[in-house]
């Protein structure tokens, strides 16, 4: 019982992605210059769609969507860990780290779902595309982006709550830049029986879910640009699930590589520098994904830098 007590002034560390001294002046310099540009780039896509009444649609609605809880996914773990390498102190609070987590589970779970309405608005579109506008209303659209927040407020508080009740035993060293859930359930000294069924319950449900939806969903795509006669027309619609379908798949690859990796070498800092793959360079990479062969996206972002009509 007193060691539950003691759990509301602990303190973890977070040992980060290398303990190399002379490594933390670069990583630094390259976490800042990521952020930076994670930020602004989908910052960009956000303005780009509000201010451009060609880009009022539903795929360009969940796509600022998508860009928003980017940079909320990116600021929930690296400015915390650019503190750290600044002031050179690696120690979160026990409140801190547990609310850290907590945004951590809940904007990872929404934006696998968001990726997941993404899918099916591309399915409905190409599958459909007469009843395209009637059946992706803006009641439709905004209700999915409702149930995707819901889903994961609901996951990310279960899972907390559940390591509200574990206590702790020292040393707490986190080998991570961010408080990963499932490395601070490592730490516990109570029984994490229920921690565990309930994460793997989860993981299938909220992980396996949206990768099933999707795989459905491009199936059927994939199916009905087969049926389409001119190579002009097949290669037109394939273009416009090219960005969404690079996004996916460099999410879903790099969750499977980091989990795989920490299963396989046992090795729990073996997934600190994974874990960049898809906490940073994914939400950095994914406005230039969009952008790049989006001649809309590029259009309105013209207007919006150069103020022109």
């Amino acid at each position: 019982m007193e060691t539950r007590n003691e759990t509301r002034i602990l303190e973890f560390l977070l040992l980060g992605i290398s303990e190399k001294p002379e490594l933390q002046s670069f990583l630094f310099g390259v976490f800042l210059c990521m952020y930076l540009v994670t930020i602004s780039g989908n910052l960009l896509i956000i303005l780009a769609t509000i201010t451009d009444s060609n880009l009022h649609t539903p795929m360009y609605f969940f796509l600022s969507n998508l860009s928003f809880v980017d940079i909320c996914f990116t600021t929930t773990t690296i400015p915390k860990m650019l503190v750290n390498i600044q002031t050179q102190r690696k120690v979160i609070s026990y409140v801190d780290c547990l609310t850290q987590m907590y945004f951590f589970l809940h904007f990872a779970g929404l934006e696998d779902l968001i990726l997941t309405v993404m899918a099916y608005d591309r399915y409905v579109a190409i599958c459909y595309p007469l009843h395209y506008m009637i059946t992706m209303n803006p009641w439709l659209c905004v209700l999915l982006i409702l149930g995707s927040w819901i889903i994961s407020v609901l996951y990310s508080v279960l899972e907390s709550s559940l390591v509200l009740r574990l206590s702790f035993c020292q040393p707490l060293e986190i080998p991570h830049f961010f408080c990963e859930y499932n490395q601070i359930v490592q730490l516990a000294c109570s029984d994490t029986f229920l921690n565990d069924i309930v994460m793997y319950l989860l993981s299938g449900l909220l992980g396996g879910g949206p990768f099933i939806g999707i795989i459905f969903s491009y199936s059927k795509i994939v199916s009905s640009i087969h049926e389409i006669s001119s190579a002009v027309g097949k290669y037109k619609a394939f273009s416009t699930c090219l960005s969404h379908l690079t996004v996916v798949s460099l999410f879903y690859c790099s969750l499977l590589t980091v989990y795989i990796r920490s299963f396989v070498t046992h090795n729990a800092h073996a997934s600190a520098p994974a874990s960049v793959m898809y906490t940073v360079l994914i939400p950095m990479l994914n406005p230039f994904i969009y952008s790049l062969r989006n001649k809309d996206i590029k259009r309105a972002l013209k207007r919006f830098l150069t103020g022109k009509p």
